[in-house]
């Protein structure tokens, strides 16, 4: 059947664009924050396909559904997102000659809406009052509206999410370290990334340390990020993982951007940024050790915040 051999021409292509996630670069912060016997080093995660650390997560979805016939050649793939992993869906799709259709909330950044519509995404905006849950909501009626023309990867309650950073954030931070890593620092959106990495890393050795970062607030200004508190808690986030919770302000965070690109070359997002944040709190608590946090992405889709920082 035509269908057969569509589907898995789609599978081979999958397999050729898996070679270009993961395996980003370790950067360390040497300049910004020093301090005796502590190295803080940060994953530079925007230097992939999908250019953010949501790439991992968005291909393992993706690649699993296809492989167990899932999402067919026929299928819209189908998520809410509040912009990095739409995009990591976009990309991955094109490249694997697939359809995507996106439910974004209304006030996600200009960047944002260019490159999913670069990309040929299909967007169905949603109230921006009501962040990436209402989007949520919206994506969970579509499906139940269109079954037959959505694969909805729910990527809040997938658990290949976090397995994607199972395997390879995870061995990464660790072989890349030399197995010297003390303590793993991430804000958490979805969780994936810090379930994944954590879980992997604690296997390896059990004594790294799991620090947790959440915002301050419920109106934060961390996209991405979840205020667990007031927020549709995520289905695979898991509290018991963390040995330290952490709370992040959204200003402290925005005004180390500029540090960052003036003392380290390296022009961040605000959730980079407020990653940092949480690593340097940690450095300052302990005597030695080597902490590793992630930028999930560079400042090219915060126009708006740079603009206002660097004026």
């Amino acid at each position: 059947m035509i269908s057969d051999i569509v589907d898995t021409q789609l599978k081979q292509r999958i397999e050729q664009v898996g070679r270009f996630i993961g395996h980003t670069p370790l950067f360390p912060i040497q300049r910004l924050y020093r301090k005796p016997k502590v190295k803080i080093l940060v994953k530079l995660e925007w230097q992939q396909l999908g250019n953010s650390v949501k790439a991992r997560p968005a291909f393992n979805i993706i690649k699993s559904a296809v492989n167990n016939g899932k999402l067919t050649g026929e299928k819209h793939l189908l998520d809410a997102t509040s912009g990095n992993t739409g995009i990591a869906y976009a990309a991955i799709a094109a490249a694997s000659g697939m359809n995507v259709s996106l439910c974004l909330p209304e006030n996600a950044s200009r960047e944002r809406k260019t490159m999913l519509k670069s990309y040929g995404v299909a967007i169905i905006y949603t109230s921006p009052f009501e962040g990436t849950d209402g989007a949520q909501l919206q994506a969970k009626s579509l499906m139940e509206e269109n079954p037959l023309k959505y694969f909805y990867a729910d990527q809040y309650a997938n658990s290949n999410n976090g397995l994607a950073h199972y395997h390879t954030t995870g061995k990464e931070v660790f072989e890349q370290t030399g197995g010297e890593i003390t303590h793993f620092v991430a804000g958490l959106g979805t969780t994936g990334t810090f379930r994944g990495t954590i879980t992997r890393l604690k296997e390896l050795n059990p004594e790294i340390k799991a620090i947790a970062l959440h915002p301050d607030s419920a109106m934060h200004g961390l996209e991405g990020w979840k205020h667990m508190e007031t927020a549709i808690v995520p289905k695979i986030y898991d509290s018991k993982l963390a040995d330290e919770n952490l709370l992040i302000d959204s200003m402290e965070a925005t005004n180390l951007i500029k540090e960052i690109a003036r003392s380290e070359g390296l022009l961040v997002s605000p959730s980079s940024a407020a990653n940092l944040v949480g690593a340097i709190r940690v450095a300052e608590s302990i005597d030695e050790g080597t902490i590793v946090t992630v930028f999930p992405d560079d400042a090219s889709k915060y126009s708006e915040v740079i603009e206002k920082l660097f004026k």
